[in-house]
């Protein structure tokens, strides 16, 4: 599983500035600390998620909307709602065991 560390050893690091709540931030440290990872790092990888669940979100709109044009049976109909389904529970399944295996870093 993919999960950024090698693309964070050859990528240049660039350093930004964010306002996040104090709470949040709460959270972040507890984490970080449990994961034995830098704040910096519970950051990164949660912005690679984000990154990836959006790249996801696109390439299904973009496959759905190029299926629309086509007539559907109602066949073809449960079909597809039957593996949007299917891909939803996938996605879940996938961003839970990667929210696990981050606990290991």
């Amino acid at each position: 599983m993919f999960d950024g560390s090698v693309m964070s050893i050859r990528t240049p690091k660039v350093k930004i500035a964010i306002s996040i709540e104090k709470p949040l931030v709460d959270e972040i440290e507890a984490i970080a600390e449990e994961m034995k990872v830098s704040r910096s790092r519970v950051f990164s990888l949660a912005a690679r998620g984000f990154v990836e669940r959006q790249k996801s979100r696109k390439l299904l709109e973009a496959i759905n909307a190029a299926y629309d044009d086509l007539p559907e049976t109602d066949e073809e109909k449960t079909t597809r709602l039957a593996m949007r389904s299917k891909f939803r529970r996938l996605r879940l399944l996938s961003a839970r065991e990667r929210s696990r295996s981050d606990k290991v870093w």
